[in-house]
């Protein structure tokens, strides 16, 4: 099976992504080129969520394309206040756009949307779940600034559990030769067994630390995140856990020269302002980057009839999904969609194991 929505970067082969970052590339060099590439089409930004980047680069994106953007960024100032539901959210939203873009807390919601959209949508991310758009961000950054996406020595830092964007770059990344990871957290705050599992099967090499100091000395990348206040049931977890790891200038004396920095942004307090000013920080650069992979995005999923993304088989569960982050567990319609790994019945919206 295959369609035109991006929920999962799995869904992408290496030579898709290769594909998009080639397009990035030239739209960077003539971007007077595509100036109308996108005349008369829209795209609907759904943003449930706050979000700064993200949805400003798509919008961005679009316009800078020759489209229009429809959307909100406050589902308060939608009929989502009155009580409607994301199916007939979508259903009305699809009818007047070419493309839709959402970002959502609950995990599985782009997947849910996908299911009643007439046209292709974006997962922006949802909840801890996935933020596919931003590791085309960070493979694009990668991409120009190191020249190559394999054969590297990766570090992630900060929520590694609640972390989408982590998520998302490491199992795209997992897919090139020879990468390997260095997952540095709190043991509260480790990956998921599903990544693991995703490194192991892709025979990628990796190690844990609880030590950012010891961690960064022969990293190709460091790829910071924040310890993200919202992910956590109380603020006394919060706090436990926020200062842990901070990327200062002693720390990063340990460093190659050729290493570069990234982070997903915001930034709370887990890089020093000092850090900017060195040239291996390239998070604001990075934000650039991610402009124009959202619009190779944008003209791949619109206009190349054979850019389709692999779907998974599928089938109707027995049973209803208990991950109460899952958004099967507040739009009570949805079908119990399920796949099958290692003998276990998955969560097609969550990804979480079906009991």
């Amino acid at each position: 099976m295959t369609n035109k929505n991006l929920i999962d970067l799995e869904a992408m082969s290496v030579q898709q992504i290769d594909k998009l970052v080639k397009k990035a590339k030239k739209i960077m060099q003539s971007p007077a080129d595509y100036r109308h590439a996108c005349d008369g089409k829209i795209l609907a930004t759904l943003f449930y969520e706050p979000s700064t980047r993200t949805q400003m680069s798509f919008q961005t994106a679009m316009l800078k394309l020759g489209g229009r953007t429809i959307g909100f960024d406050n589902p308060m100032n939608s009929s989502v206040s009155k009580g409607e539901n994301l199916k007939d959210t979508i259903a009305v939203i699809s009818g007047y756009s070419d493309i839709i873009a959402i970002r959502h807390p609950t995990e599985g919601t782009a997947m849910a949307a996908s299911l009643y959209s007439e046209v292709p949508v974006i997962n922006c991310g949802d909840g801890g779940h996935l933020h596919p758009t931003q590791t085309l961000t960070d493979i694009v950054t990668l991409s120009c600034e190191k020249g190559r996406l394999d054969h590297l020595k990766i570090g992630v830092c900060g929520d590694l559990l609640n972390g989408r964007t982590v998520h998302s770059l490491i199992k795209a990344l997992s897919k090139y030769e020879g990468n390997s990871f260095v997952l540095i957290s709190t043991p509260e705050l480790s990956v998921p067994i599903y990544i693991i599992d995703i490194l192991e099967k892709n025979h990628c090499a990796y190690e844990i630390s609880h030590n950012l100091a010891d961690a960064v000395r022969d990293l190709d990348m460091l790829y910071m995140t924040r310890i993200q206040r919202e992910r956590f049931g109380s603020e006394e977890e919060y706090q436990a856990q926020k200062n842990v790891f901070v990327l200062d200038k002693e720390k990063l004396d340990n460093a190659r020269e050729d290493m570069i920095i990234l982070h997903p942004l915001p930034r709370v307090n887990e890089i020093t302002v000092e850090i900017d000013d060195d040239p291996r920080a390239l998070y604001f650069k990075q934000a650039q980057y991610g402009m124009f992979g959202r619009m190779a995005l944008i003209l791949l999923l619109l206009q190349d009839e054979e850019f389709m993304l692999s779907a998974r088989d599928t089938f109707i569960s027995d049973y209803r999904c208990n991950n109460p982050k899952c958004i099967t567990q507040s739009e009570k319609y949805l079908p119990r969609l399920s796949y099958e790994k290692l003998g276990m019945q998955m969560c097609d919206f969550c990804d979480k194991r079906i009991d």
